[in-house]
């Protein structure tokens, strides 16, 4: 277990002295930098809500390539799930109005987790039919999913053209949607100015049930065999074409709720720009927790400090906020690279570590 924590600790301390490095070269003081960066994230009971809130998507993008690593496949395209998750999510949320919330609120949840797992079921589908490989065509949807998502708020032109079918044509901003309805928004643990949401609950509940699923289930035993050695799942009777778009779908529902949880919980509405590199950074949360559904937690709280503390950094100290995103990929070519932090600290590599060499392969890649 020490050896399991030891390659992200070392990593996560790696990255923050080269981003100090980087801030010395340019002549900026990198412990006031740090300095405001703890303040920023955790100085105040604001600075923990917006800690909180940052996190609450990470967890969920994170769970979804997680998920995905543990069947041998990489979810690139939790971005586009995330997308239409909160698509769907708002769909139902605009509409049928008068319901109660205890009915809603549940449906737009739902409906944003089914527009998940379809956007995530598509590429599995097409793996196990076709070959395609799951990367190329989950990139592909990313696009997909950005472009009927601004297509679903498009405000029309001077030609006539018809607008999105989402679009509030009161909003002052040319192309988002009118704001959920009330029966449909995650209601709030703590209220303004800290903003905290119940949608912190369903994502710790999604975690329980994922930790649950993948190693206290027959379906988890499958999707980790298949992950391991797809021949051998397939000569014990397992279905591996079923399990690959079962995880795929999963994985995409899992995204899928975490644009829905950021729409109905905290936006109330959605807008083309919606979700930025969220679906991306899950990625390196998944990596960076191991794919373990607990290290996720954990390492989706450490992203979400840093994306909460970054502008109160670049207030205090000058530094611009970028930097984090900088951090943030060298944690990640740290922790999908281990071998050079081993290098660095002149660690010993064991057999255990081929965990860390599976985790770039994919089932019927080359």
């Amino acid at each position: 277990m020490f050896r399991v924590l030891l390659i992200p600790v070392l990593a996560l301390v790696t990255s923050l002295a080269l981003g100090a490095l980087v801030m010395l070269l340019f002549g900026d003081d990198p412990i006031l930098a740090y300095q405001g960066l703890f303040q920023g994230a955790f100085g105040s009971g604001r600075a923990w809500s917006s800690t909180i809130r940052k996190m609450i998507p990470l967890i969920l993008t994170g769970l979804s390539v997680a998920v995905a690593f543990k069947a041998g496949l990489f979810n690139i395209g939790a971005s586009g799930q995330f997308v239409m998750g909160s698509v769907f999510s708002v769909a139902v949320g605009i509409h049928f109005e008068g319901l109660p919330m205890y009915i809603h609120l549940p449906m737009a949840i739902l409906a944003g987790m089914l527009g998940g797992m379809i956007w995530g079921a598509i590429p599995g589908f097409l793996k196990v039919t076709t070959g395609a490989h799951e990367v190329i065509v989950t990139i592909m949807l990313n696009y997909v999913a950005a472009l009927f998502g601004g297509w679903t708020v498009y405000a029309g032109g001077t030609q006539g053209q018809t607008p999105g079918p989402l679009w509030d044509p009161t909003a002052r901003a040319i192309s988002e949607t009118p704001d959920v309805l009330h029966s449909a928004q995650i209601p709030w643990i703590f209220g303004p100015p800290y903003r905290v949401h119940f949608g912190v609950l369903l994502a710790l509940l999604a975690v329980l049930i994922i930790w649950w699923l993948i190693y206290k289930t027959t379906i988890g035993f499958e999707i980790r065999t298949v992950g391991q050695n797809p021949k051998a799942a397939r000569y014990a009777g397992i279905r591996v074409e079923k399990t690959v778009v079962l995880t795929m779908a999963i994985a995409g529902g899992l995204a899928g709720l975490a644009g829905t949880i950021e729409t109905l919980g905290l936006n109330h509405k959605f807008a083309p720009e919606f979700g930025g590199q969220v679906g991306f950074d899950g990625i390196t949360v998944a990596l960076l927790g191991q794919t373990h559904p607990v290290g996720v937690v954990f390492a989706s709280f450490l992203f979400g400090a840093l994306d909460a503390g970054a502008a109160k950094m670049q207030f205090e100290s000058g530094v611009a906020a970028d930097i984090i995103q900088v951090i943030q990929a060298l944690v990640l070519a740290f922790v999908a690279a281990p071998l050079i932090i081993k290098a660095l600290f002149r660690l010993r590599s064991t057999q255990d570590d081929r965990h860390s060499a599976s985790l770039n392969t994919s089932w019927g890649g080359s």
